[in-house]
């Protein structure tokens, strides 16, 4: 069981993230599935990795519980503008999250944001996990995470990321930390935009999440230099991690999980969080995740809580060791 694995099904949760878990249930169970088609909210453009898992999800999903799942893109400002928008909806069981770790756990350490994800956004399970993999224009001319860490000292190297506040934010001002070096951090609205740029040479780097990044690098269009967790992927056995590289103990991996508005009744949640892993658990879902190098994560809501305040605590200690603001 890697670590990963196990901060998900740790102990009790944190007093704040368990609030919404003790919520007093309605005194009548409400209608599940809802009447109305389900929504689940993806922070991030379609084409990327959120997307991609979201999709998967939602097909199987509407399946089990014989309604409609849609998928609703709202990209924008790292992925907090749709946490934004789903902390205020009805709560009413119609509406998902897909929520991210930049949001729900970043992002929140950077800058003042109209929602708090303790007291607006109640868990529901823990979805998929993936490290990203540090990839780079052919036309940088470098083959190795060496290669590349020289080139960055030599002259300025930009890197792009899902947005300021993004797990591919912090791993490069990780890696800037780790390396000795000062990449220029550009964020884009989703994966499929920042690698839009980088095929076009229009930026140098990307830490990029698997499934946005592997076909290229299949068809020769990016080099892969590492990947970001502390063991290989069985999917990218032969690109080494950040870690085996020259930077022992380097770890930023990247998660996306199921959260709903706060004032959704106990027995949708739970509802909720038995289909969810349902589906997560599925082998032909769990097949098609892992051939998009996504890792399937299902939790407990208190597994999930617990994870999530662990990540909060990790990456606020580095956005303040580094003195990370915002552009």
């Amino acid at each position: 069981m890697n670590t990963q694995r196990r901060h998900l099904v740790a102990g009790a949760a944190a007093a704040a993230l368990l609030a919404p878990l003790c919520m007093p249930a309605a005194a009548q169970t409400p209608d599940f599935p809802p009447k109305k088609p389900v929504t689940l909210v993806v922070g991030f453009a379609a084409g990327g990795a959120a997307d991609a898992a979201a999709r998967l999800i939602a097909k199987k999903l509407a399946e089990n519980i014989g309604q409609t799942v849609v998928v609703d893109n709202k990209a924008g400002a790292g992925g907090n503008i749709a946490h934004q928008i789903v902390a205020k909806v009805p709560a009413d069981g119609s509406v998902l999250l897909f929520g991210s770790v930049g949001p729900l756990t970043i992002a929140p350490h950077l800058m003042k944001l109209p929602y708090d994800p303790f007291k607006d956004l109640a868990p529901v399970s823990g979805g998929v996990s993936f490290p990203n993999v540090l990839v780079v224009h052919p036309g940088l001319n470098v083959k190795t995470l060496q290669q590349f860490v020289e080139l960055a000292k030599a002259k300025s190297v930009d890197y792009a990321s899902t947005g300021a506040g993004s797990a591919s934010h912090l791993a490069g001002e990780l890696f800037n930390q780790r390396a000795g070096v000062e990449m220029v951090h550009v964020p884009y609205k989703g994966g499929a935009p920042a690698l839009q740029d980088l095929l076009g040479g229009r930026i140098a780097s990307y830490f990029a999440a698997p499934p946005t990044a592997l076909p290229q690098v299949e068809a020769g269009r990016l080099v892969p230099l590492a990947t970001t967790g502390l063991v290989r992927p069985a999917y990218m056995p032969n690109i080494p991690t950040v870690a085996e590289s020259g930077y022992p103990g380097f770890e930023a991996l990247n998660w996306y999980a199921f959260v709903a508005p706060a004032k959704t009744p106990v027995p949708l949640l739970d509802r909720w969080n038995h289909e969810i892993v349902k589906v997560l658990e599925d082998p032909g879902v769990r097949e098609a995740l892992m051939h998009h190098g996504l890792t399937p994560q299902p939790t407990t809501r208190a597994g999930f809580a617990t994870f999530m305040k662990k990540e909060w605590d990790q990456w606020g200690t580095i956005v303040k060791s580094r003195g990370i603001k915002m552009e």
